[in-house]
């Protein structure tokens, strides 16, 4: 089995939740659809074409927070529209909450995730198309964290072939986003822990659409992630992913 690891890397992000109604409410991690249509811009697909193509029955997804992130509300002042005729400004403004996923220091740091894509059987043939876009970076769309003026790109990309599938009822640290359902029991004690900037969230993320053009929900994932890339030490029900790429040792699960 091989993983492609891609880190992406962006100022901001905002990944809205589709449930939200007048507040713009963001979730911290991009959940798997989205990343569906990052990976779909990298190699080219047209919008809503790649629902059947990259589903979790094809393509395996995972996700890490690399830096350390925060999420703040901020008021977008649009254009306050009831008719037809308020386009140009002549009904004043409305005061929108959004919310933002960014570094700790907005100034001074980045919002990045570690992706790490790998395939099922029959989604080979994507996979290796995949493959080919992102190692020799030939990109068909630009990337972005959400929404189109939140530009995002690509750090780094490499293959990994040392990958173990292994099944332990001892702690381990998992490094990804995992679901929750894998999770027997969570050890997280912010008075001895080293990461006194880590947050443990669990969000209930969109995980597949049907494959019918509309951007219909057929799947959620209630997902457990880390808000800095230090990891959670968990007991898994369920066997793990082991890589190991120069020295370094990465647990992870896929979003599935």
């Amino acid at each position: 089995m091989e993983v492609l690891q891609i880190d992406v890397g962006g100022k901001l992000a905002h990944f809205r939740k589709y449930y939200a109604n007048n507040t713009a409410m963001s979730f911290s991690i991009p959940p798997r659809t989205t990343l569906m249509g990052m990976l779909a811009g990298m190699l080219g697909r047209s919008r809503d074409s790649y629902y059947d193509e990259l589903a979790s029955e094809r393509i395996r997804i995972g996700v890490r927070v690399m830096q350390p992130i925060k999420k703040t509300f901020h008021r977008l002042n649009l254009l306050k529209i009831v008719g037809k005729g308020d386009f140009d400004g002549s009904n004043g403004r409305i005061q929108t909450p959004f919310e933002i996923v960014s570094g700790l220091s907005i100034s001074r740091d980045m919002v990045v995730y570690r992706l790490y894509v790998a395939c099922h059987e029959i989604g080979d043939e994507t996979f290796q198309s995949l493959k080919q876009a992102i190692l020799e970076r030939q990109f068909q769309y630009a990337l972005t964290f959400g929404t189109a003026n939140f530009t995002a790109s690509l750090l780094s990309a490499i293959l990994i072939s040392d990958v173990q599938l292994t099944d332990s009822d001892d702690w381990v640290l998992v490094h990804s986003a995992m679901p929750s359902e894998a999770v027997d029991e969570l050890d997280f004690d912010r008075q001895r822990t080293e990461d006194t900037l880590q947050s443990i969230e669990e969000e209930l993320l969109p995980g597949d659409f049907a494959a019918n053009f509309d951007r219909e929900l057929r799947r959620m994932d209630r997902m457990l992630f880390s808000t800095t890339a230090s990891g959670v030490r968990v007991r898994l029900n369920k066997p793990h992913y082991r890589l190991i790429q120069a020295g370094e040792i990465q647990h992870i699960l896929f979003m599935e």
